[in-house]
Formats: C-alpha cells, sequence, structure tokens
C-alpha cells in the first residue's frame, strides 16, 4: 500500500479521536434541540455546554457565539450587516453608523471576504484593499492615512464603516498586529472584523485583548467536523439575521440545530484550548525542520511569509524554475498531498492572489507548493519529504524552459 503522507492541514484536518468519540455518541441523540420534551432538553443543554466550550477558546461569552455552517457564512454575515437597519436602530448607532459607507480590508483576504467586499462596492459603497509588504504584512502607515483621509473628508460617506482583516493568512500563515490594526479603527469610529479561521487552535486568540467587533471560526480547521462554524459578535456591535424564519441563535441564525456537529465543535474546541502549548512547539519544530532541510537541498528557493510572525504550522515556497501543479502531481504520485495554495481557489488557473499581493512574480507565484502540518504530522513524514522533493524538482527543472535563476529574477523584480 503507498505511503500517504498529509500536509494539507490548512485545508481541513482529520477528527480528533475525543471529538470524533463525542460526535458518534450525539448521532443517536437525534432530538430536535428546540423541543420543549425532555429528550429534547437534554440535545439543547449539549449545545449550551458547546457553545460555552467554544467561548472559552477565544475568551468570549456563551452568548456572544452564533454558530454558523462555517467561516464562509460566518464572514458573509457580516458584510451583509454592513447594509441593514442594525446600523441605524438606535439614536447612538444612527450618530456613529449612518451615512458612512467606506469598507476597508486586505489584498491577502480569503476569497469570502473579498467577493463579499466586491459585492458591496457593487452597492455603492466604497471598498479600499490595503496593499502588503513582500512578508505579507498590512502596510500600517497606509492603513493610518486611509483612517485620517475618511476622517477629514466633509462626506460622512467616506468614513470607515468597517475594517476587516484576517488574523493570519491561509496560504503562507502570516500573523497581523490585530489588536493595533483594530484600535486603529475604532478610533476612526469603525467596527472591526477578523477573519481568524486559520488563527483559532494554532496560536492564543483573546477578543478581549484584541478587541474586536467579529471574529470568525471554522471547526474543520481545529479537528472537529465540516459544514459547522461560528461568528463571535461583542455584545452590542450590529448584527441582522443572516437566515430568516426561526428563534435559533437568538433569532440571528434560523433552522434547526445540527446537534451532533455542534457538540463535536464543542470538543474539538476543548481539545484545542487544552493542547494550544504542545501543538504549536510540535508543528513549528517540524516545519522549521522541513524549512531548514529544503534549503539545505534545493537551490534557488523562496520561502513566502513572515519568519517569525507565522502560523506554527505554515510553510510556503516557491521553486522557481518547476511549476506548482506538476510539482503538486509529481508529490502526490510520491504520496505526499499539498496544495498549491487556498483550497476555496483550487482549480482556478490565476497565480495566488495573495503571493501577487506581496509582490512575488506570476512566475514564481505559479511555482509555489503551501505545505500546512498539523498536529498527527512525524518527523518520519518530514524526513520523506525532504528526501523526496528536491528529485522532483531537479526533474521538473530539467523539462522547464525557465532557469531558477531567470524565475528568482523575475519574482525579486517583483518585489
Amino acid at each position: 500500500m503507498k505511503k500517504r503522507v498529509y500536509m494539507d492541514y490548512n485545508a481541513t484536518t482529520p477528527l480528533d479521536p475525543r471529538v470524533r468519540d463525542v460526535f458518534v455518541r450525539e448521532l443517536d441523540r437525534f432530538a430536535n434541540g428546540s423541543s420543549m420534551h425532555e429528550q429534547g432538553r437534554s440535545v439543547a443543554k449539549d449545545i449550551y455546554l458547546a457553545r460555552t466550550h467554544v467561548a472559552a477558546l477565544i475568551n468570549a461569552k456563551p452568548e456572544e457565539i452564533i454558530f454558523t455552517s462555517g467561516g464562509s457564512e460566518s464572514n458573509n454575515t457580516v458584510f451583509n450587516a454592513m447594509t441593514t437597519e442594525s446600523l441605524t436602530s438606535t439614536t447612538s448607532r444612527k450618530e456613529t453608523f449612518g451615512g458612512r459607507k467606506t469598507i476597508i480590508t486586505t489584498a491577502i483576504e480569503h476569497p469570502c471576504v473579498m467577493e463579499s467586499a466586491k459585492r458591496l462596492s457593487a452597492l455603492g459603497f466604497q471598498v479600499h484593499f490595503l496593499p502588503v509588504d513582500g512578508l505579507g504584512v498590512v502596510d500600517v502607515e497606509n492603513y493610518r492615512a486611509l483612517l485620517a483621509a475618511g476622517n477629514a473628508s466633509a462626506n460622512k460617506a467616506d468614513k470607515p464603516l468597517l475594517v476587516s482583516i484576517m488574523m493570519a493568512n491561509n496560504e503562507i500563515g502570516t500573523i497581523q498586529d490585530i489588536k493595533t490594526l483594530a484600535r486603529l479603527a475604532h478610533e476612526s469610529g469603525a467596527l472591526f472584523h477578523t477573519d481568524a479561521v486559520q488563527a483559532v487552535g494554532k496560536i492564543p486568540v483573546d477578543v478581549d485583548d484584541l478587541g474586536v467587533d467579529y471574529l470568525t471560526m471554522s471547526c474543520h480547521k481545529i479537528y472537529g467536523p465540516k459544514g459547522v462554524g461560528a461568528l463571535f459578535v461583542r455584545t452590542g456591535a450590529p448584527v441582522d439575521p443572516f437566515i430568516r424564519g426561526g428563534h435559533q441563535e437568538s433569532g440571528l441564525r434560523a433552522g434547526t440545530y445540527n446537534g451532533p456537529s455542534i457538540v463535536g465543535f464543542g470538543e474539538a474546541a476543548l481539545v484545542a484550548r487544552e493542547g494550544l502549548d504542545a501543538y504549536a512547539q510540535h508543528t513549528r519544530a517540524l516545519r522549521n525542520r522541513l524549512r531548514d532541510g529544503f534549503l539545505a537541498s534545493i537551490p534557488d528557493i523562496r520561502v513566502n511569509g513572515h519568519p517569525e510572525n507565522v502560523l506554527p504550522n505554515t510553510l510556503d515556497v516557491s521553486f522557481p524554475g518547476a511549476e506548482g501543479e506538476a510539482i503538486l502531481l509529481m508529490l502526490d504520485l510520491s504520496g505526499i498531498e499539498v496544495s498549491t495554495g487556498s483550497a476555496c481557489a483550487s482549480g482556478s488557473l490565476e497565480p495566488s492572489h495573495v503571493l501577487m499581493a506581496t509582490g512575488v512574480g506570476p512566475e514564481l507565484a505559479h511555482g509555489s507548493i503551501r505545505f500546512s502540518l498539523g498536529k498527527f504530522t512525524t518527523t518520519e513524514e518530514i524526513d520523506y519529504i525532504i528526501e523526496t522533493v528536491p528529485p522532483i524538482i531537479a526533474k521538473l527543472r530539467g523539462f522547464s524552459t525557465v532557469t531558477s535563476g531567470d524565475a528568482m529574477k523575475a519574482g525579486a523584480a517583483h518585489c
């Protein structure tokens, strides 16, 4: 049987054994969590306990957690709320948010944020996509200037309404200074949202310390079931129902509770909180081993993302002179499962918008592979990858009409 090495944990994770046990147990608890009889109340109790575990993972209150179908729905919910009457439902909200029509996000967001922002643009909002530097870090001075220009304008539509900046990038792993970015947004009277799907469960996340109004999570990124996520909405922050027609989630997200998945989410959050330090130590050590192995055995490569402020499990590498899809297919034939970028953008022939935003040229962007490790990754698997990848890159470079040196120069020209 062919050896399989899974290195695509940023795309999704397997179920943790503890989560699997809880999830399977809950499958037999079939009652509707909104029913008033004993079995329904029992399911409702399990759901509430799960809510407390998810809240504890980010130091939130249970009532500030809205269960959703995942990260994309949570992100869409925030952007949709910017178009609704909740922004002017009280005198104080109307004075603060009424008439504001400016949205600020970044050039490296997940596609569901990018598309949500573009939709608001089509509805008449002004949308600004902040640039990032070569390491994927938001240009804070540009951000300050944009906020200041909006606040100095006599036109209230120019004033910022929402800032949405991801906490950690799904492709290159760069971590943003969300605490500072949120503070600056609030000083300008704007709401602040962060997509923390890739951060939660990998690094410490504390909504009180960060000061964010909204935060997005996804269960299947932390060794739980797919199809369930959560949106943190700080008490008092405006939000409207994304799905109407029922009382669930305080009337904000109608529909019968997906009990097994929500309970699985709660257990996954509990497991992640208990093992956060061990996870970081384990994945960081193996990620560094993989990086150093590549640097020692493959000439002319580029490690993308920030060298220090980066997710402990993420390594994105450009292999100039070799095409990313070809690398992926040859690795797959060798039993190594990786990604050329975000799983949500797979199938696109366009180079990664994240890498392009960092100044990597199309040639390097097309030759990039994301290795994302997990808590089940082993040293033996890392050593197998270090042994397997160099001859594959050498073979592909032998076929290429572009040398690795030329590709590196082309990439550098865009930096």
